[in-house]
């Protein structure tokens, strides 16, 4: 069997196979060699566009659905087409003015700018959108107040520079009067504000070892606060989706089970989080191809992602997911271009602080 990349297709093997496939990514249909003979430009025979169809078949880059004469690219097939025979270009100025003049600017709180970026991106691919919730813990903290409930339990009051709130109840080894608490506070507040929670346990653990014994006191108070406040509540990860009733409109995922299976993936999320977390680690765009994903409910479907970040950390991804014939030359480039836009908007949010 042929084993066939990009660079070792030779030069009309690659212009025809490229034209096979922008002609199925237009029109959703097989390829016949009369119409790539047409498309194509070659000056060659029907029977030497044959010979090098059966060469592209039998490598696996193309197939011959049973209904057809012609043929359709396979994801290999594909794969092989985003990697080496499309050149991508930036994002004409007019479609990112667009996506600037749309996306709206930094709402309440980044879940909130999160969800608007996802249904933008809908929006303008007509896929599904999805994007990750970074976790909590990422976003420096602004400000905290314990407040005691009683039999040595505190509710402890998080407010990051995200403008998320978020409430605690934690258990002490023993009661903590109302000074003592104002004062755990107000050393955080005076001191570490501006930290993430992982910086802060680590600042005060430090801190604990080298202070004297009037601050170390009251260090080990905050401390204990801390150790009980800041420690990890889960992942606290989740994926925000849009427009999934967007899949309905295309044929080759109008199948009810098939949709079934897909909308079953969005509402439950585990394995699509899963997914956009492997996305979310690596700086760029992600490209999965039908089976690549690693998950059934997604074969036939290609998920494409970018990720996002503020100050130099990254935190999460943003992409799109839809058939496996989209038109990946414009794809890419709008959901890379809405991951830049997105961070710029976290990064003027963080900095405006």
């Amino acid at each position: 069997m042929p084993d066939f990349t990009g660079h070792s297709l030779d030069a009309r093997a690659r212009r025809l196979l490229r034209t096979l496939i922008a002609q199925y990514l237009a029109d959703g249909e097989p390829v016949g060699s009369r119409t790539l003979a047409r498309s194509s430009g070659l000056e060659v025979s029907p029977a030497t566009i044959r010979n090098i169809m059966a060469d592209l078949e039998e490598a696996g880059l193309v197939a011959s659905p049973h209904t057809s004469a012609g043929r359709v690219p396979t994801p290999r097939g594909l794969r092989l087409f985003v990697d080496s025979l499309i050149e991508l270009q930036p994002l004409p100025e007019e479609e990112m003015a667009r996506l600037k003049r749309e996306l709206p600017p930094p709402p309440a709180t980044v879940r909130d700018l999160l969800g608007n970026a996802s249904s933008l991106l809908s929006a303008v691919t007509h896929f599904a959108g999805v994007v990750t919730l970074p976790r909590q813990a990422d976003f420096p903290l602004r400000h905290i107040d314990f407040v005691p409930l009683g039999e040595a339990r505190v509710l402890v009051i998080l407010v990051f520079s995200d403008n998320q709130v978020q409430n605690r109840i934690v258990q002490l080894p023993h009661a903590a009067d109302a000074r003592e608490l104002e004062q755990a506070a107000n050393y955080i507040n005076m001191h570490l504000a501006g930290l993430r929670l992982d910086d802060i346990r680590a600042h005060l653990l430090r801190e604990l070892r080298e202070a004297g014994s009037e601050l170390n006191r009251l260090l080990a108070n905050a401390m204990e606060l801390a150790a009980a406040s800041f420690a990890p509540q889960g992942q606290g990860e989740d994926v925000l989706v849009s427009g999934q009733t967007n899949l309905m409109a295309y044929a080759e995922l109008a199948d009810l089970e098939r949709l079934r299976e897909l909308f079953e993936a969005f509402q439950k999320k585990n394995e699509l989080l899963q997914l956009m977390d492997v996305c979310a680690k690596a700086p760029g765009v992600r490209l999965f191809i039908g089976e690549e994903s690693g998950f059934a409910a997604l074969d036939g479907c290609s998920v494409v992602t970018a990720s996002y970040g503020a100050q130099g950390r990254l935190l999460g991804a943003i992409g799109v997911i839809g058939p496996t014939r989209m038109a990946y030359e414009r794809v890419i480039p709008v959901v890379q271009a809405t991951a830049g836009l997105l961070s710029d908007a976290l990064n003027r949010a963080a900095t405006a602080q």
